[in-house]
């Protein structure tokens, strides 16, 4: 059963033990959270029943927290049955613990700490709080200083805050472009190039613009230009090897194709008829007339293929 907030100080006579620990739900979460570390700091506790080190972590959190007497509170939020908040900030194992002060989220970390750690951060996060009359900023200023936040943490290359405050952003604003263009680099520094370019694509048309972006939206098409190369690189480097491996130079045939670069393909369909025509029952010749099918009489490609498959099937 769920404990409800109480009205505690850090400097209060005391506080029932468990007073300022509560479960919550992604309704909730607004008002258990953002609003109520406007008071004083809040740490978020993402966790399932199923998992081990969740069973490990929280009792530590609990204690560390009524340790404080009132100078933080605990929410613990079940993902089985509120997933909707850990979705939108990419939680993607557990246990996830996020720390919220003055409206947004300043620090976090994943996995199980020990109790020392535990206690270590608490303090780390109470001390850098705000004081409460100085948290009552606009929420425009509140995302101002999370998202100086966020890129100080990709900046130092921690990856894991920089995600969490910036996907905390977009959960308030869904199309901030400051904070979309943010989440991306993160995407890149981790290597998920698909990933980063499906959230670039979420920032509105009319924000498409500006050296961040554009230098984003860059690397992103140069990290897919370089993955397509290196296919077709290894590809390559396989048929160097082995100029007898027609599976190979069949598949670089297919991706060059891919890229555009037909004559090139058709000379690597002809290249495995000359060596051997009766590989794969001939399916060097026949992949190629599918290639002269679908690229039209017309093309030059096409046309140059046709003559090389002739001088091959005369020579």
């Amino acid at each position: 059963m769920s404990t409800p907030f109480t009205s505690a100080n850090p400097s209060s006579a005391a506080v029932p033990p468990g007073a300022l620990i509560k479960d919550s739900s992604d309704q909730a979460f607004k008002a258990d959270v953002i609003d109520a570390s406007l008071e004083q700091p809040v740490l978020v506790d993402f966790w399932a029943p199923w998992c081990g080190p969740c069973r490990a972590l929280t009792p530590a959190l609990e204690k560390v927290v009524n340790e404080k007497a009132g100078a933080m509170r605990l929410i613990k939020i079940n993902i089985d049955e509120n997933p909707q908040i850990a979705g939108q900030l990419g939680i993607q194992s557990i246990p996830a613990v996020f720390a919220f002060a003055g409206g947004r989220p300043v620090d976090g970390f994943m996995g199980a700490m020990p109790e020392g750690e535990v206690r270590r951060f608490a303090e780390k996060v109470i001390a850098g709080a705000p004081a409460p009359q100085a948290a009552e900023g606009s929420l425009e200023a509140q995302i101002t200083a999370a998202l100086a936040a966020a890129d100080e943490a990709l900046g130092g290359g921690d990856l894991g805050r920089a995600a969490q405050i910036y996907g905390m952003v977009v959960q308030h604003q869904p199309d901030h472009a400051q904070a979309l263009v943010g989440l991306a680099k993160v995407y890149l520094a981790a290597g998920e190039v698909e990933q980063a370019k499906a959230t670039l694509d979420m920032v509105p048309e009319a924000e498409r613009k500006g050296e961040s972006y554009n230098s984003t939206a860059q690397s992103i098409r140069l990290l897919t230009e370089a993955a397509d190369l290196s296919e077709t690189a290894s590809l390559q480097a396989a048929v160097d090897a082995d100029p007898d491996n027609h599976q190979a130079r069949y598949d670089l045939a297919l991706a060059l194709n891919a890229e555009g670069k037909r004559v090139e393909a058709a000379e690597c369909l002809v290249a495995i008829f000359k060596r051997d025509r009766t590989w794969n029952e001939d399916g060097a010749r026949k992949k190629l007339l599918e290639f002269f099918d679908a690229w039209g009489p017309k093309d030059p490609a096409t046309n140059k293929g046709r003559r090389m498959l002739s001088a091959a099937l005369f020579s």
